[in-house]
């Protein structure tokens, strides 16, 4: 594959060109109530050019390796027709490598018959009392091979297997309804799929709870949030905008994210890092050949850093991160998260639950949204706080405000940091890109919570 590539770059006129070829292994399983909704084993190669000219980019995706010199071309003739700039890309040192898939236990070689009856068994687990009115169960396990070069001389091979599940029971008793899920995932350990047992037994019984559970009174709470949420809330509500090309792009946004600017205390230290290792965010190399690399985003409460493709670093005169990332090769690289976390703090839950006469202690998560700096959670589970400890179970709750002004009143950080890789991000069309977050258990005073 090396060879096809490095013969495909040469010959060209273009300040810049890369290439992209992939083989792919994808099983999906899915369960609509009681039904099976999806079941298949796919196989599928193809690969990608892109082409810079004069600051203007051209992209060709290809399924057939023979036309690839002819998507060279192609890729060079867009690219000149946008092209009436500089081309500027921060510097990357070339390299060649080849990096083997993190593997502890293959999807690969288990049948596909075997995953349906092990998903059969958390179905059972999912309907566990009258009250469950349907339930949704996904699976999906994925390989994908890479093989990527770049006319600056970076050859890559790099492998990767993604396994993901997700269940939820829903409860219904006349028209009020109430669900509870879990979302895990995994880089290349088919057995997460074993160890499911007690967390998939668990929800129906939480779905009907929150039947019989009081609303939240809407109104702003000292709110105590579990690693799993933190780390969503970190990944969503200020992850994305550490994204360069959203800073770059928003000369509103660039006003507000200004190195060196303080965002909260400092007990609060966020970074986002690819060689974490065992990781679903984890890799060696990103779409661009660039090596990962650990990136401190707030350190002491200070805004520090973000994140970089080659062409946003050098466009902001700072240095790539390794964040140029696709969810496959019908796409374009752009800048992504990778692992995006909270780092443990001094305290303890206990802590942090001292001196909060009613407060509102949030679990898991459901959905959200954000844009630009405003964020909208859901929490998957929610109880309230009095006098200092976790009390009655209540309906889940909707959790909105200001990032920054969320982030300043963030006040507590306990140290006891829990990693969350179940589900995936979502960007610009691209789709679950696989990505893990992770938190301790955060503090947050004077938080907006509403009924879910």
């Amino acid at each position: 594959m090396r060879d096809l590539i490095e013969s495909a770059l040469k010959g060209h006129n273009a300040d810049y060109i890369e290439i992209r070829i992939e083989d792919t292994e994808t099983t999906n399983i899915s369960f609509r109530g009681r039904e099976l909704d999806e079941i298949g084993h796919s196989t599928g190669k193809g690969g990608n050019v892109r082409a810079c000219v004069k600051g203007g980019w051209g992209f060709a995706s290809f399924n057939d390796l023979d036309s690839i010199r002819a998507k060279v071309e192609q890729a060079i003739s867009q690219a000149r027709m946008v092209g009436n700039e500089k081309t500027e890309l921060a510097d990357a040192a070339p390299v060649v490598a080849i990096v083997p898939p993190h593997i502890l236990s293959d999807p690969g070689s288990v049948p596909l018959s075997e995953k349906h009856h092990i998903l059969e068994g958390y179905l059972d687990l999912l309907w566990g009392g009258p009250e469950i009115q349907t339930s949704s169960l996904r699976y999906a396990d994925g390989h994908r091979r890479m093989f990527y070069g770049n006319s600056q001389g970076t050859y890559t091979e790099q492998s990767r297997i993604d396994v993901n599940f997700w269940a939820s029971a829903i409860a219904r008793n006349g028209g009020d309804i109430q669900q509870a899920s879990i979302s895990m995932g995994s880089l290349g350990d088919f057995d997460l799929i074993h160890r499911m047992q007690a967390e998939v037994a668990e929800l129906p019984q939480k779905a009907v709870d929150f039947l019989a559970a009081p609303q939240v009174k809407g109104g702003e709470y000292t709110v105590i949030l579990d690693p799993v949420l933190a780390g969503v809330f970190v990944h969503e509500a200020f992850g994305h905008l550490s994204e360069a090309d959203h800073v770059y792009e928003n000369p509103k946004l660039r006003e507000v994210m200004v190195l060196g600017r303080r965002f909260g205390g400092e007990h609060l230290n966020i970074v986002d890092g690819a060689k974490i290792p065992d990781l679903r965010g984890s890799y060696q190399y990103d779409e661009e050949g660039v090596e990962a690399q650990r990136t401190d985003l707030i350190r002491e409460g200070v805004l520090v850093g973000r994140l970089h493709s080659r062409e946003t670093a050098a466009k902001m005169g700072e240095s790539p991160s390794g964040n140029a990332r696709a969810i496959g090769y019908q796409h374009p690289p752009i800048v992504r998260m990778t692992n995006t976390i909270i780092e443990s703090g001094e305290a303890t839950l206990d802590d942090l639950l001292e001196g909060v006469k009613e407060g509102v202690y949030c679990k898991n998560w459901y959905g959200g949204m954000t844009s630009m700096e405003q964020f909208t959670f859901s929490a998957g589970e929610t109880y309230m706080i009095r006098d200092g400890h976790i009390a009655e179970t209540v309906r889940p709750v909707m959790l909105s405000g200001n990032v920054f002004s969320t982030l300043e009143n963030l006040d507590g950080v306990a140290n006891d940091l829990e990693m969350n890789e179940g589900g995936g991000c979502g960007k610009g069309g691209q789709s679950p890109l696989p990505v893990s977050n992770g938190s301790p258990h955060i503090r947050l005073r004077n938080c907006l919570v509403g009924g879910a």
